[in-house]
């Protein structure tokens, strides 16, 4: 088992490539200093191949990727620059998003675009309500025709 306090992590990326974010770390001795965590998974452009699909990126974005490295540059929602002691506290989380600032947008609308938008919601759910009663009893129905020996059940 390697001690934390022996890893000198230099740099961590995470990439979509598939369902699955893929991370990729760069251990590095002589790092005492901070850390990069960058998070790489909303660049590239998916592409299928055969049955599968994957992410490719632009040389654009390896080249952002790489100047963010080399400079240990922080950029909103795609790189944090932490610190060993951060990365004790937050539980020694290596994902870069766990150390973005989450943004608040407020926005100003009147009483009267409330209540607008507060009716649209309430028409929206009463719709809903209604399909589903009406899905509910289809199932209900479906089930009572059901038979086991009309099933194939020999």
């Amino acid at each position: 088992m390697v001690r934390w306090q022996n890893l000198h992590l230099k740099s961590l990326y995470v990439f979509a490539t598939t369902g699955t974010n893929v991370s990729v770390i760069f251990l590095d001795k002589q790092n005492k200093g901070d850390v990069v965590l960058i998070d790489a998974s909303n660049l590239g452009t998916t592409v299928k191949d055969g049955k599968n699909q994957k992410t490719l990126l632009s040389a654009e974005e390896e080249d952002k990727i790489i100047a963010t490295f080399n400079a240990k540059k922080a950029m909103e929602d795609f790189s944090v620059v932490v610190t060993y002691e951060e990365i004790k506290n937050k539980n020694y989380s290596l994902s870069a998003g766990q150390y973005f600032e989450v943004k608040i947008d407020y926005v100003d609308i009147t009483n009267e675009e409330f209540e607008s938008k507060l009716k649209g919601f309430e028409t929206s759910l009463t719709s809903l309500f209604a399909e589903s009663k009406e899905l509910e009893t289809e199932i209900q129905n479906n089930l009572k025709t059901l038979h086991f020996d009309k099933l194939g059940v020999k």
